[in-house]
């Protein structure tokens, strides 16, 4: 931290370490950042979350300073960020969605040539490597190169050049795209291990599952601004959707499916596959009533199952449900 911060704008930088305020950033007559506001806490994991083109990594580029904005400020560890600010870059770690590493070096080569680019000391960065190395579990892959290693060992070096430097702020984007799901668990107990240990990530997915497991809070931004924030039960509470029910049953007569929908908690009831589905509005006895019309009617159900909602229904009715071009 620097030693002419004055006292206020240390508190800033032990409590937010991410600051953007009233963000614009336009491309010709396009505006990719519609005065975009966010403000990221030390030590926790940050889902940033939007369709394609809503304008996620357009701002993850302008916080690292390798896009110009139009207007807004972008303050990182409670200083300014500009250009020129090395000392705020080397404290941050990106991890790209591509997988950015050099085939014709080994391993442990790779992550050794990452962390070079912020500790020079030699000794120090043998030490940082064996610690990433064995961080995403690629000791016993250490002397191979990329290009014999499984995707989701190639994601798991790609995190380990990012994260070789111990940065105190991580960028993620899309770390376990295509990655089988052993890979997936091991890439997101390693973040959460991160975290643990002091580092603030901002994290974008499309897998609302990983962001709901993971992240302490949400932002969802569409159209370059953003459309909601807040924890995932949050964001959850904002939208008109409750849970949905599967009941395991015989083909219902057109009347028994007539009075489900006239239940004031069912928002849509429909029967295909052996399966009745009713889709419903938050309310505090769903299942209890849909169950109630069952019975009433005589019917014997089998299995039953309830799912609430999801941020991936959240994303749905904030984003919309058609698609992007």
């Amino acid at each position: 931290m620097s030693k002419g911060m004055t006292g206020t704008a240390r508190e800033r930088a032990a409590r937010e370490v991410v600051s953007v305020t009233g963000l614009v950033k336009r491309y010709g007559k396009t505006l990719a950042l519609d005065h975009l506001d966010l403000h990221i806490s030390r030590g926790e994991i940050f889902g940033l979350l939007g369709p394609n083109g809503c304008g996620k990594t357009t701002a993850i580029n302008c916080m690292l300073q390798l896009l110009t904005y139009d207007r807004g400020s972008i303050e990182l560890f409670g200083e300014p960020m500009a250009p020129g600010r090395y000392d705020l870059k080397a404290r941050i770690g990106v991890v790209p969605q591509q997988v950015a590493v050099i085939d014709e070096l080994t391993v442990r080569e790779n992550v050794d040539a990452f962390c070079a680019l912020y500790v020079a000391d030699a000794r120090r960065r043998r030490r940082l490597v064996d610690e990433a190395l064995e961080f995403t579990g690629l000791v016993d892959h250490a002397r191979e190169r990329p290009r014999r290693l499984s995707g989701g060992l190639l994601r798991r070096l790609n995190i380990a050049c990012g994260v070789a430097h111990r940065p105190e702020l991580l960028f993620l984007d899309e770390p376990t795209v295509a990655v089988d799901p052993q890979s997936r668990s091991a890439i997101l107990d390693g973040i959460c291990r991160l975290r643990d240990a002091g580092a603030t990530v901002v994290y974008t997915s499309h897998y609302m599952e990983e962001v709901e497991q993971i992240c302490g809070r949400v932002m969802v931004m569409d159209a370059g601004r953003s459309v909601a924030e807040g924890t995932p039960d949050e964001l959850k509470r904002l939208i008109d959707v409750g849970e949905k029910i599967v009941v395991e049953l015989d083909p219902p007569s057109a009347d028994l499916l007539a009075r489900l929908r006239e239940l004031g908690c069912v928002s849509r009831a429909s029967y295909a596959g052996g399966e009745l589905r009713v889709d419903c509005a938050p309310a505090p006895h769903a299942l209890l009533d849909v169950l109630g019309v069952l019975d009433a009617a005589g019917a014997a159900p089998g299995r039953v199952w309830s799912e609430p909602p999801t941020l991936n229904d959240v994303f749905l009715e904030l984003c919309g449900r058609e698609l992007r071009d």
